[in-house]
């Protein structure tokens, strides 16, 4: 029988080793997350490999090493409103949720049917009462006002409703390129101008956002 408390403190100690993980805070929510709870029952003995796992309509849970560095490129602090874009399994949410605290709130939009049936019935994500759900095309409308914005599907720049979603000094985070590869950016917004910059750590490769884009 495999000991999950135990897997996820080696994953810890992995993502800390390699400089994925360096602040506390993100240390303590990867710690407080159950990622076995969102996998199928045959495949949770994969949940602490430091790996990407498909969970079906050809979408995946992301390695948690690429997580770590968004996460730590996003920098959630108490209190924030942070809007989640492309919430698949709903595994980051939950993560941000730990960031944020009781007293902030996670917004989190997944256009696919199929996967947004599935996160009311997570019980990692049915315990946390400061996430949202919402199933629509983010790259459409703004959803309100944020502190930050995560992105975690690959998309060609940030969409222009996405940057208008960022209070002034909010940042995104995104996975910026082409369908093949792509560079995980933050972009602040400063002067309701977008400063941006990449991550020089290597390039990722994500499933591509769906919907339509406006620059």
């Amino acid at each position: 029988m495999i000991d999950f408390e135990l897997e996820r403190k080696k994953l810890v100690f992995h993502l800390k080793d390699i400089g994925a993980i360096e602040s506390k805070n993100l240390e303590q929510a990867f710690l407080n997350v159950k990622r076995e709870e969102f996998f199928d029952k045959a495949m949770k003995s994969n949940a602490y490999l430091d790996e990407a796992f498909p969970i079906g309509s050809s979408q995946t849970i992301s390695q948690p090493y690429t997580i770590a560095v968004m996460l730590e490129m996003l920098k959630a602090q108490k209190g924030m409103k942070v809007l989640d874009v492309g919430a698949g399994s709903g595994y980051t949410a939950c993560l941000l949720s730990e960031l944020v605290g009781e007293k902030g709130k996670v917004i989190a939009v997944e256009l696919l049917k199929e996967l947004f049936d599935k996160l009311k019935e997570n019980p990692e994500i049915k315990k946390r009462k400061n996430i949202s759900f919402i199933q629509a095309d983010a790259t459409k409308k703004v959803f309100g006002e944020f502190d930050r914005v995560l992105v975690s599907a690959a998309c060609p720049f940030l969409p222009k409703n996405l940057f208008d979603s960022l209070k002034e000094k909010g940042i995104a985070v995104a996975p910026i390129g082409d369908q093949f590869s792509q560079t995980i950016q933050s972009i602040a917004k400063i002067n309701n101008k977008p400063l941006k910059k990449d991550f020089l750590g290597g390039f990722f490769v994500f499933v591509p956002l769906k919907g339509s884009f406006e620059q």
